[in-house]
């Protein structure tokens, strides 16, 4: 559901086109919200912004941001940095379309819609089906909340989405020392891991999935209020058994390949069973169905044979 209240205005600009747009965050947080208390006597824990200079307590009015180089304390007013030519730009300048595989997933930081800010969205229309059309994403770059993101801009059912992305100087390369030896695989390693991969292969569906913490979480909380402080996660889950460490990498690969096809082989035989007794059933009604009729066939007849003995007498 698309929130009530957007958090910026402006417009997307492209060439001459000027597409004037509203942004709203696209995500939420389902996280159960936690405090933090005095374990002695459950008092509620609170932070001060206390000066180090005089000591004492700083309502937040009163606190400006400042930079220190190790030598030398620059203050840096909020006059200052909203004076800053780039923090006025309220517009989403477009700087490329590129093709969409070209884009690294490990550089998308945040998700917003951008719902059309105009009696006759036109405008927003055109570059949705440019968008579509091309199947090309614009890269973009916007300043959100004092700072100048890069993001990329395409069509989601029918709405703009931007995700603003990571600086390339922001993503880390990795560096894994143990990965530059010559790490061989046999053949048949390769191919049980490709069955392994096959075996449980599908269609992502997010709704399918959970999160697990949360919902042990609440209800670890609900036990708590229902039943006292004294109950524990072993109380409410019971024992919890942790995983091994795997030893023949083979022997893994067999056995996780041997225990997914037994599970869809037992789902392939529930449905087996549940189509067979349906023909079954199916079957049985033909059946008697048939019977009725060759009842009624020979019923009918039997009939003319009566009436022929009736005028033989």
């Amino acid at each position: 559901m698309t929130p009530v209240r957007p958090i910026w205005k402006g417009s997307v600009v492209f060439g001459l086109v000027n597409v004037p747009i509203r942004v709203f965050s696209a995500t939420e947080d389902h996280d159960i919200h936690l405090h933090q208390v005095h374990d002695k006597d459950g008092g509620r824990i609170h932070y001060q912004r206390r000066c180090d200079a005089c000591g004492k307590a700083v309502n937040y009015k009163h606190i400006q941001k400042a930079y220190d180089d190790g030598e030398e304390t620059v203050v840096l007013p909020q006059d200052d940095l909203d004076g800053l030519p780039s923090n006025k730009s309220n517009e989403i300048e477009v700087l490329e379309f590129v093709p969409t595989d070209q884009l690294d997933m490990l550089a998308i930081d945040r998700s917003y819609y951008l719902g059309p800010d105009s009696k006759t969205p036109k405008a927003y229309v055109l570059l949705q089906h440019v968008l579509t059309d091309s199947k090309r994403t614009a890269i973009v770059k916007v300043t959100l909340r004092q700072k100048t993101r890069l993001g990329a801009l395409r069509v989601r059912d029918k709405t703009l989405i931007l995700q603003t992305l990571l600086w390339a100087d922001e993503v880390r390369g990795p560096d894994f020392p143990e990965l530059d030896g010559n790490i061989r695989l046999s053949a048949k390693e390769r191919d049980m891991a490709q069955d392994l991969v096959e075996s449980y292969a599908s269609d992502f569906k997010p709704e399918n999935y959970t999160d697990d913490y949360q919902k042990e979480l609440r209800k670890l909380i609900d036990a708590k209020l229902e039943e006292g402080e004294s109950v524990d996660t072993e109380d409410t889950f019971g024992e919890t058994e942790s995983g091994g460490e795997v030893i023949d990498l083979m022997d893994a690969l067999q056995k996780s390949v041997k225990k997914n096809r037994a599970g869809g082989s037992k789902s392939r035989t529930s449905a087996s069973k549940a189509s067979k007794k349906s023909s079954s059933k199916k079957s049985s009604s033909k059946g008697s169905s048939s019977t009725k009729s060759s009842s009624k066939a020979s019923s009918s007849k039997k009939t003319p044979s009566k009436k022929t003995g009736k005028k033989a007498s």
